[in-house]
């Protein structure tokens, strides 16, 4: 099926290329933070019924609002457009996220970066790959050396949960810190080495799905800000190189 999620995903990327650039359609979800554009819901269309007429057995759980049977065996966590503010303001920094679930345990995932035209993909057991060529984590283990990213969520006015905090304490001992405003390739660039670390709060399943296998398929470390396993409805995330992970637990819990 990896095959497939990258067909469906390059597809859904071509249609968010073509409408870069252009005027949108701009409507408010929780909060006048948190944006979708109907390119937002074209491209989940799209990736939505591929898989209702190619796997009709299969569960769906995507962003801007497609459920269906989420207790099947075969679970597709989608994010048709992750990077939406990037899109709308015409930043070209915004990704296509689809992650495969088997009872509950990520089996496949990719990630579309649509302007660089890189597809990240990962199987269980299996590496990791950007456009067929195999990554893996850096082998960094100095902090004071490392580039991180990060980002905040839309509640961050009412919800902050020592975002502000933890960013600037993180500037006392890290390289650099970026935000890029996509998750899911936040998580691939921890995967092909360019990042050390990332960490956020408040993401979602189909922020982490994909990306989540493709760092621990490059041999990553993903947990919580305690170190324990996470599953994709986690609300902390830690990600990194694994050799700064402990440095970065320290940082985030001396807040």
């Amino acid at each position: 099926m990896i095959e497939d999620i990258i067909k469906i995903s390059r597809e859904a990327g071509e249609l968010i290329r073509d409408n870069f650039g252009k005027a949108h359609a701009i409507e408010f979800k929780t909060n006048e933070l948190n944006l979708v554009t109907e390119t937002d819901k074209a491209s989940e269309k799209l990736i939505t019924d591929f898989i209702r007429k190619k796997y009709p057995s299969h569960g769906i759980l995507a962003e801007e609002g497609s459920e269906l049977n989420k207790s099947a065996e075969y679970l597709w966590v989608i994010d048709p457009l992750d990077g939406t503010t990037n899109f709308a303001h015409g930043l070209p920094i915004f990704s296509v996220s689809i992650g495969l679930q088997k009872k509950g345990e990520t089996i496949a995932g990719v990630v579309y970066d649509v302007n660089r035209d890189f597809i990240y993909s990962a199987e269980k057991n299996s590496g990791s790959f950007a456009n067929g060529r195999r990554i893996n984590v850096n082998k960094n283990k100095n902090l004071g050396h490392s580039m991180l990213v990060t980002g905040f969520p839309y509640d961050v006015k009412e919800n902050p949960d020592k975002c502000y905090e933890r960013f600037i304490e993180f500037l006392k001992h890290a390289r650099a810190i970026r935000r890029l405003g996509s998750a899911a390739i936040d998580f691939c660039y921890i995967a092909n080495g360019v990042f050390d670390g990332f960490w956020e709060v408040s993401l979602h399943p189909w922020d982490i799905c994909a990306g989540k296998l493709i760092v621990e398929e490059a041999g990553g470390l993903v947990t919580d800000f305690d170190g324990n396993k996470i599953d994709i409805y986690s609300k902390r995330i830690l990600c990194s190189n694994e050799s700064i992970h402990q440095k970065m637990m320290n940082v985030l819990n001396s807040v």
